[in-house]
């Protein structure tokens, strides 16, 4: 990871997007995906059908409105809340009987928030070197065991859990030197 340039910030993809950079629009799809479509399935619990066309909805209203957003670096919250109007539309036009209190699931400020957090983990994660990224995402993300870690990395198992501790500090002080506050990071 030595070498490669940082990504780019929120505020600086979306300040490249407005320059028309097609590859910073792919970015930023890239980016928010897992986002946009986490709030239509999890917090909204859309058929994969109508979570896809929310989804193309969000960045289609995104592209055409990008310019509306006064600060570059509220997109996050700003993807949010579009996000949930759109799918809170989608439920209006599937059922047009129900009042409109009833679509905003319980407990969905958690929910994005989680999403954030989750978004701010992963950014500080590119962060670190790649021997980290990798062995957090196989513990962490994918779920591996010490000795499938140890196996795939070549590494004796007992090195594996201090590897790991190592690498969480120098995630956390990305986190502290980096972000605003994470709420669900271990620490």
């Amino acid at each position: 990871m030595e070498g490669s340039p940082r990504p780019r910030t929120d505020g600086e993809l979306v300040a490249a997007c407005r320059d028309g950079s097609e590859g910073a629009w792919n970015e930023l799809v890239d980016r928010f995906a897992r986002y946009v479509h986490a709030i239509c399935v999890q917090g909204f619990r859309l058929a994969p059908s109508d979570a896809e066309d929310v989804f193309q909805d969000v960045f289609g209203k995104v592209y055409e409105q990008l310019h509306k957003l006064r600060d570059d670096d509220a997109v996050r919250p700003w993807l949010a809340q579009l996000t949930r109007r759109t799918c809170i539309d989608k439920l209006r036009a599937s059922s047009r009987e129900v009042a409109s209190d009833d679509f905003e699931p319980r407990g969905m400020d958690d929910l994005v928030g989680e999403l954030d957090d989750a978004l701010t983990v992963r950014a500080a994660l590119e962060l670190l070197p790649a021997e980290c990224q990798e062995i957090l995402d196989r513990f962490f993300a994918r779920d591996e065991s010490y000795r499938t870690i140890s196996e795939a990395l070549s590494l004796p198992p007992g090195t594996i859990a201090s590897r790991i501790s190592r690498c969480l500090d120098k995630l956390k002080t990305t986190l502290e030197d980096s972000y605003a506050p994470v709420r669900h990071v271990a620490g």
